[in-house]
């Protein structure tokens, strides 16, 4: 069973930069294609950043430039570096593994990935 779980998330001011991190367990990590969602109350989660195992990567349009995702040496690990940060960021982020399917053609067709965290919440204030 594939467990992730996600931190960094907190409170800052418009222009300011959190890094979100998520940690997985599981044996093969490198195997997994992984991404990051972020959900407000009364809307439907959207895809943030992917990153597939062999290294291909989508943004969503609004966030291109300002956030980069990207994993550690040992693929344990997936980090979304979040700079110049905006109060429509506000949001409760969310790790996502998949198995099989790529994370960037989850992302663009709106699907779900197997696996998701617990969230972290990031708050951007104006």
């Amino acid at each position: 069973q594939v467990q992730l779980v996600e931190s960094g998330g907190g409170s800052v001011q418009a222009g300011g930069s959190l890094r979100l991190s998520c940690v997985v367990s599981e044996l093969t990590p490198s195997k997994y294609h992984m991404g990051w969602f972020r959900q407000v109350p009364g809307k439907e989660r959207e895809g943030v950043a992917a990153d597939d195992y062999d290294g291909r990567r989508n943004y969503a349009d609004s966030v291109k430039g300002r956030f980069t995702v990207f994993r550690n040496s040992a693929m344990n690990t997936l980090y979304l570096q979040m700079n110049s940060l905006k109060p429509e960021d506000t949001a409760m982020y969310y790790c996502a593994a998949s198995p099989r399917a790529r994370m960037t053609d989850i992302q663009l067709q709106r699907a779900r990935p197997g696996y998701w965290g617990q969230g972290t919440q990031v708050t951007v204030s104006s």
